[in-house]
């Protein structure tokens, strides 16, 4: 697991990173919005209720980790998850505080 120069694992690593990304209240919210499907900006406001532009951020970091992808079509962007992985762990980790 931990290789001889103290580094963590590679696999362990990009764990890590995945996890950071998913550590905001928001963040976790889109995903859990995202796990029941497709979503537009403004439906993630008005689920969240939370600003635009603080949708439109986070929304940012999860696509530069590659958690959440988006899809033009028009004028009109939508979010959708990149797998459904993600989505069990936010799920999980939600039931988990409520046990």
């Amino acid at each position: 697991m931990i290789s001889r120069d103290d580094a963590p694992a590679p696999d362990l690593q990009a764990a890590t990173e995945l996890l950071r990304a998913l550590a905001s209240p928001v963040r976790m919210g889109i995903v859990r919005e995202l796990a029941d499907g497709d979503r537009r900006v403004s439906e993630l406001v008005a689920a969240l209720g939370v600003t635009q532009p603080l949708v439109s951020q986070h929304l940012r970091i999860l696509r530069n980790s590659r958690i959440v992808v988006s899809h033009r079509t028009a004028r009109e962007i939508t979010y959708s998850l990149a797998d459904d992985h993600v989505a069990e762990i936010v799920l999980s980790a939600i039931r988990h505080t409520q046990e």
